[in-house]
């Protein structure tokens, strides 16, 4: 079953870039931005993790714990932390079991070949625990903007971000 906009945010216990253990209830009473993002240091990714960390402290303002979740393993984590000079917390779900919970695994499409990955969403759990929005078309170098624009908005889906390049020209055909 699909999680939803107001559902409880699933339970999870596993660990960060050290090696520590992160449960999400040890963030009882603060907002998390929970992203799940694909892998460490690829250019999607790396956009996205740059768009949270250069407004980080606008996000901490506003009372969010930022936490950044992918199939990665600590060490890699660590790096992409280190390259990147990331100021929050990414966990490792090597075993995929957080992804299973918030149906984050999923089949994909590269060039035509399908396989199973991990779907780039965003959930934005209040201080009570419960999904306030999901963020499935994710803006990968405006994320931040994407979960700080529904911050003052009823919990709600975010709409998919819509292509903004000009339109082609129509080609008239000579008669």
């Amino acid at each position: 079953m699909k999680l939803q906009v107001g559902d409880a945010a699933p339970q999870f216990t596993t660990k960060d870039q050290d090696g520590k253990a992160v449960s999400l209830s040890d963030f009882k009473g603060k907002k998390v931005v929970l992203y799940f993002y694909p892998n460490d240091m690829t250019p999607g990714c790396t956009a996205e993790a740059c768009s949270l960390r250069d407004n980080y402290k606008v996000l901490q303002k506003q009372g969010y714990v930022v936490l950044g979740i992918s199939s990665n393993d600590e060490k890699s984590h660590r790096k992409f932390i280190e390259k990147e000079q990331l100021p929050f917390s990414l966990l490792a779900d090597t075993d995929k079991s957080v992804h299973e919970k918030y149906g984050t695994w999923g089949e994909k499409s590269m060039y035509g070949r399908k396989y199973m990955g991990t779907l780039r969403v965003t959930f934005v759990i209040d201080e009570k625990g419960v999904i306030r929005e999901i963020i499935e078309k994710v803006d990968t170098k405006n994320h931040a903007s994407q979960i700080l624009d529904g911050a003052d908005v009823p919990a709600k889906v975010k709409p998919p971000v819509m292509d903004r390049r000009p339109a082609k020209k129509a080609v008239k055909k000579k008669k």
